[in-house]
């Protein structure tokens, strides 16, 4: 059974920054792409940032320019650094995997920006 453990989160002042994993438990064959994705208290679900085997890359315009996605297709990895946090960058994230027949999301990892 695959399994995504993201990694990186915690407690962080604004301004600061964080940089967060994610790891398969077994090798996948065949991503289209991989993603992190935000849910905020009482929010839905978004996407902050995608990067695809094409090496294409996108992100949601709240964070681009201060937040960087890197994934590594081979080792089924994919990290995201994050700087110059805001508070409303708050969140719980979760990193997804997509190879088109299957779709493969991680627990999450709580984010908190705070003074």
């Amino acid at each position: 059974q695959v399994q995504l453990v993201e990694s990186g989160g915690g407690l962080v002042q604004p301004g600061g920054s964080l940089r967060l994993s994610c790891a398969a438990s077994v090798n996948i064959f065949s991503i289209n792409f991989m993603g992190w994705y935000r849910q905020a208290p009482e929010k839905q679900r978004e996407l902050v940032a995608i990067s695809s085997r094409g090496g294409v890359t996108d992100y949601a315009d709240s964070v681009k320019g201060r937040f960087t996605i890197s994934g590594d297709f081979a080792k089924n990895t994919v990290n995201l650094q994050m700087s110059s946090l805001k508070p409303e960058d708050t969140a719980v994230y979760y990193c997804r995997l997509n190879t088109g027949r299957e779709d493969y999301w991680g627990k999450g990892t709580l984010v908190t920006i705070s003074s």
